[in-house]
């Protein structure tokens, strides 16, 4: 019965991860699809506690042990989950998936501990090196899915660290060079390790380890500013990837296709995202666009003039009569909790016969679709939200545009400027609308620390303060009107 039972609860868990992915594609069936697949695997991994056997019938035990470790986990994930913040959403994500790394890690490690346990008595029937008794597939999937478990979890604490401000962009000239020397040698390595098993296996094993801990530090320093989204969803295809070989390790049809499924969905991602971004992968690994050795207007900054300020009770009238408001969106928004404010706002305007939309670029914020989720928060219905292609098709119709703490993905010097460093990615073009309106606490650059020259363009004012205090006061002059 055992032998029916267990492969149909790993298909249950493998159809459930598949369903579940389809339905994240859409915020109405995104919470179902989270639990469906939550779902799936909870009886994967309680069909494998009591019903899996190995080859000699024997049992998991050590059910405390794994209880255990289950309690704490969940009972930590839980409290962490309500806890953070949506603006510390992107860094607990990366948190979250360096755990998964780790985990990767740690089984490499184990199995190859178990594996190699005792061999000296092996190594006369061996005929040469101890470590030929263990199969190839084996000894391959072990020893790559330890190094590209190593690099996911040590470049998501750097990416963890950056995010939340407890590390700072770290380079030095010839940082990549560095890099792509240390990438050589472990790849070497371990293709020697493979290929040769030298007696001093052992040895090298743990020297590749911490050389692979070692880049995935060394890699992401250097990346910073905008970026680090695009660095995440790559660090999640890695541990994707490392899942997986710990499916073939322990030969789990759902630990496998999860793996899968997470490192396809991840890779894709990343794609996607270079694409909004117009740049290619080597270039956002290699250009370090956005990161530490940026400094404010630098990159192709210009002397750029003055600015001019509106005031609350202007703006709420150019809205108030306006017959077409688009919303952009960005961190600054999700910083000050604002979207319910906003959505108030929204509601508020259509009233008055207002068309309210979103305006929604694929990297706003800190991490893909984070603006997406904020808003969905709110409760603001989905088909207002317009990708970047769609906003900048109704510009040329649009009165107002209100941006909300966002900065770089609406920087004409992405169109204007060759020598800026964000030159070539897309942006939301709100300089093509009727009056632009600029809310930010201050004239600070962006994230990827450059100057905005739409900030000093004459259809453009700023509204300084909280952007969550301002539209609160917006709504509040609206409704006396």
């Amino acid at each position: 019965m055992t032998q029916i039972i267990l492969p149909l609860s790993y298909l249950i868990g493998s159809v459930t991860f598949i369903i579940g992915l389809k339905m994240l594609s859409h915020p109405d069936s995104a919470r179902r699809g989270n639990m469906v697949a939550a779902v799936g695997m909870t009886i994967a991994i309680l069909a494998t506690i009591f019903l899996y056997t190995d080859e000699d019938g024997n049992k998991l035990g050590n059910y405390g042990w794994i209880f255990g470790g289950l309690i704490i986990g969940s009972v930590v994930g839980t409290l962490a989950a309500k806890k953070v913040q949506m603006t510390a959403m992107p860094e607990m994500v990366s948190l979250f998936n360096g755990m998964g790394g780790a985990c990767a890690m740690l089984i490499s490690i184990i199995e190859f501990k178990h594996h190699t346990t005792g061999m000296t008595e092996l190594y006369e029937e061996a005929g040469g090196s101890i470590f030929s008794t263990i199969p190839g597939t084996l000894f391959i999937t072990i020893i790559v899915g330890m190094v590209i478990g190593s690099v996911s979890f040590a470049g998501s604490i750097i990416a963890w660290g950056k995010l939340n401000g407890k590390i700072k962009d770290f380079s030095f000239n010839g940082q990549h060079i560095v890099n792509l020397l240390l990438l050589g040698v472990i790849t070497a390595l371990t293709v020697y390790i493979i290929a040769a098993r030298p007696d001093n296996t052992i040895m090298l094993f743990y020297t590749v380890l911490g050389m692979a801990l070692l880049y995935g530090i060394m890699f992401v320093f250097p990346i910073g500013g905008a970026d680090m989204p695009v660095v995440i969803s790559l660090l999640n295809s890695f541990t994707g990837v490392a899942a997986a070989f710990g499916g073939f390790l322990y030969n789990n049809p759902v630990m496998l296709t999860g793996g899968i499924l997470v490192g396809s969905a991840g890779t894709i991602l990343t794609i996607l995202m270079c694409k909004a971004m117009n740049r290619s992968l080597k270039n956002v690994l290699i250009g370090s666009f956005g990161g530490g050795n940026k400094v404010a207007g630098g990159g192709g900054s210009k002397e750029q003039g003055t600015y001019k300020e509106i005031s609350l009770n202007d703006t709420a009238t150019l809205m108030a009569y306006a017959s077409k408001v688009l919303i952009v969106p960005g961190y600054g928004l999700a910083v000050a909790q604002a979207q319910h404010a906003c959505h108030e706002l929204e509601k508020l305007l259509e009233e008055k016969g207002v068309e309210v939309n979103y305006g929604i670029h694929p990297v706003a914020g800190r991490m893909p679709g984070h603006m997406n989720v904020l808003l969905a928060e709110a409760d603001v219905p989905y088909d207002k939200l317009k990708e970047m292609e769609d906003a900048n098709d109704q510009m040329s119709s649009t009165n107002v545009v209100l941006i909300l703490g966002a900065n770089d993905v609406v920087n004409p010097a992405a169109k204007d400027d060759p020598s800026s460093p964000i030159y070539g990615m897309p942006i939301i073009e709100v300089e093509k609308a009727e009056h632009v309106i600029v809310n930010k606490r201050s004239m600070k650059p962006g994230y990827a620390g450059i100057e905005n020259e739409l900030f000093f363009r004459p259809k453009t004012s700023m509204l300084f303060g909280d952007a969550k205090k301002v539209l609160q006061d917006l709504v509040a002059e609206l409704k006396q009107m």
